[in-house]
Order: structure tokens, then C-alpha cells, then sequence
């Protein structure tokens, strides 16, 4: 018997022999290093909007030519922050949170249309805060959407030793008693004495650490479960600590500080 006659190289492999999927042609494997988080991958592509941006509003065209260089000067300008890339130039340490996505429906001609609500947050944890809500079809440009919102709803609060029981000069507080209400959400803040922490509940925890708050008590009424209605109403209270008036020697006697704290 004739052995079987062999089979030239190149050609197709046999049934019993190696399969395929292999290393590709053209070199060995890139390594493409840690894969990215979702929020690393958006201060990725904030950071590369901002590098290829053009500004169209008066303030995004000082900051650009140098003539604005923090975000206490340009908030005090009194123009409109309408451009989330000045907040990416001006804090890009900034940092965010998204705190609630729920499902929204409504009944139209063609059938239900689902679309999704996004709530987030965004801090340097240094005396500034945002809050934005947006809803969309999709998840993941809602949340980029939702996040450029609370960029241009960027404050500064005001912060002190408010409380009587207080005897330290750095202000680890509130200055004074602010209230904010939305709906029916109302929520009090009241100062606190260092160690106290952060007396509220988890949306509240993650808005004052945001905005640099260490002590605090919180009081709240009405439904507070509706996570926006909460955000919104804590958000308002802290909103009234920078624009409340002030006696002549109460900024001195509480130790009080509007915005980042510079060393």
C-alpha cells in the first residue's frame, strides 16, 4: 500500500490538525495598557475637548487669552458660564459624581417613549459645587450631558465656624443656618464643632464633600426620597451662603472663606 501523499504548506489545515486563532499577522500583540474606568474615560475626553476648543462667549475667550485665570474670578465677572470647557481649564482637578439614573416614560401617538433622567454632581472638594440634571435616550451621552449641565451650574459657597461650640480658625463648616427648599423637600443646615462629621444622608454626604465641608448637621421635611428634589434643595441652601449679607465683623468673628481656600 502507497503512503498517502503529503500535503503542501500553505494550504488549509487538515481536520485533526491545529486550529486556528492565533497570533496575527504583522508582529506580536499591542499592549494597550489598564483598561479605563468610565469616569477616567470622560476626564480623558474632557481633557481633549478642551485642548481642541473654540470659544464662542465672551468669558471663554478671556480665560483662553490668559486675562482669567481661576474660577472665583470668572464667576465675579457676572457673565454667563455657558462653556463647560472653562471649568475643565480652570479646575481640572474637579471631580464627579452621578447620583441617580432612573427611567422615565410618557405616552405619545407613535407608542411609549422611554428616555432615562441623569443626576450628577460635580466639586473640587475646595468651596465649589455644581448640579445637573438632563434626560436622554441613551445612558452614556446623558451623563456627559448631565455633567457639562452642572459644570455651568458651577457656585461657590461660603464656608466658617459657625458653630458656638466651635473654637477653631479653620473654617471646617458653614458660617451660619441656611435652608432650601424644592417641592416639597426642605433642608436645614446647621453649623457643627469639628469631629461632628457629616449628619445627613448619603446624597448629602457626597454634595458637602464635594464642596469641602467636614461638620455639619442637616434637617430635613417633607419626601425626601426623591434623590433630585433633595440634591436640589441642599444645593439652594448652600447657594444662600454666598449670597447672604453679612454684618460688618461677622466674616472675621466666624472665620469665614467664599471659595477655594489658597495656601
Amino acid at each position: 500500500m502507497s503512503p498517502p501523499p503529503e500535503r503542501k504548506s500553505g494550504g488549509p489545515p487538515t481536520r485533526g490538525g491545529p486550529k486556528r486563532g492565533g497570533p496575527k499577522r504583522g508582529g506580536p500583540p499591542r499592549d494597550r495598557g489598564p483598561r479605563l474606568t468610565p469616569a477616567q474615560q470622560r476626564r480623558k475626553a474632557a481633557s481633549e475637548r478642551a485642548d481642541a476648543w473654540s470659544p464662542k462667549t465672551e468669558l471663554g475667550r478671556r480665560v483662553v487669552a490668559g486675562d482669567i485665570t481661576t474660577i472665583h474670578e470668572a464667576l465675579t465677572t457676572g457673565l454667563p458660564l455657558r462653556e463647560p470647557e472653562i471649568v475643565d481649564i480652570l479646575l481640572p482637578d474637579l471631580k464627579e459624581e452621578v447620583i441617580d439614573i432612573h427611567m422615565v416614560q410618557r405616552m405619545s401617538d407613535s407608542g411609549r417613549r422611554v428616555r432615562f433622567a441623569v443626576t450628577t454632581m460635580v466639586g473640587n472638594g475646595n468651596g465649589c459645587i455644581g448640579l445637573g440634571r438632563v434626560s436622554g435616550k441613551l445612558v452614556r451621552p446623558t451623563i456627559q450631558k448631565s455633567l457639562d449641565r452642572a459644570k455651568q451650574n458651577l457656585i461657590e459657597i461660603r464656608r466658617g465656624s459657625g458653630s458656638w461650640e466651635c473654637s477653631t480658625v479653620t473654617p471646617n463648616s458653614l458660617p451660619f443656618t441656611v435652608s432650601g427648599r424644592t417641592g416639597s423637600t426642605r433642608v436645614t443646615l446647621k453649623p457643627a464643632p469639628p469631629g461632628v462629621g457629616l449628619v445627613t444622608n448619603d446624597v448629602g454626604r457626597i454634595m458637602l464633600r464635594l464642596a469641602g465641608v467636614q461638620d455639619i448637621w442637616s434637617f430635613s421635611k417633607g419626601q425626601t426620597q426623591t434623590i433630585y428634589n433633595y440634591a436640589s434643595a441642599m444645593f439652594k441652601a448652600l447657594e444662600l451662603t454666598a449670597s447672604t449679607k453679612l454684618l460688618p465683623d461677622q466674616e472675621k468673628t466666624h472665620n469665614m472663606l467664599l471659595g477655594a481656600a489658597t495656601e
